[in-house]
């Protein structure tokens, strides 16, 4: 499907490099996880415990973070609904072009709205986008308040904020859902290795010889 574009006199130049030729050469296939949930709910600890364990497992990763983004990429974005699209819209682009390379993208965002998580699986295409839901109860994301956020939305000092004052829109078909208040970061870690083995995504894929020609 085309995007739409505000730019007039833009052409696609396609590269003479295919994504085949680029998997071959790291011997594996990219492809998007994508962790949502509410703040506190972990995404940044199993982003960060996966990527290692991927990385240690021969599967080049890297991860993309919610506040790690809004330093660069995303630093002229604030947190208003329309920021909040355009923030996953970008990141959404830039995973794609990852997994597009052959890498994993390992994207760890709150990402509220549905809509911005559909154009995302979009962006990389449904058989390289894993959406995982971490269904952590507000209740304990709020006790754990590792940047002391809620305490902040709670107070008035921060609004519309996710789970307190703005919407979270709960995935309705998440390939996998973690349940972070049970299991440790390393049992979620297995659980996301089976899921992406079932999806056939952690079988190399070298060859004895590349082929510039496939």
């Amino acid at each position: 499907m085309e995007k739409e574009h505000k730019g007039k006199n833009i052409t696609w130049h396609a590269s003479r490099v295919s994504v085949a030729i680029r998997e071959q050469l790291l011997g594996q296939r990219g492809y998007v996880v994508w962790l949502t949930g509410l703040s506190g709910s972990g995404k940044s600890t199993i982003a960060c415990v996966l990527e290692e364990r991927l990385v240690r497992e021969g599967h080049p990763a890297y991860i993309l973070d919610g506040d790690n983004v809004r330093h660069g990429l995303n630093r002229d974005l604030g947190f208003s609904a329309h920021d909040r699209d355009e923030n996953i819209r970008r990141v959404g682009e830039v995973a794609a072009m990852f997994s597009q390379a052959g890498v994993v993208a390992i994207a760890a965002f709150i990402s509220p709205y549905a809509k911005g998580r559909q154009e995302a699986r979009e962006a990389a295409g449904e058989a390289q986008f894993i959406e995982i839901f971490l269904d952590t109860p507000l209740a304990d994301c709020e006790q754990r308040d590792p940047k002391g956020l809620y305490k902040k939305a709670r107070a008035g000092q921060i609004s519309d904020f996710t789970g307190i004052d703005a919407p979270y829109e709960r995935p309705q078909n998440a390939d996998l859902v973690l349940h972070t208040e049970r299991f440790t970061p390393p049992e979620c870690i297995d659980q996301i290795m089976q899921c992406l083995s079932s999806r056939r995504l952690l079988a190399p894929r070298l060859a004895s010889k590349m082929d510039l020609k496939s």
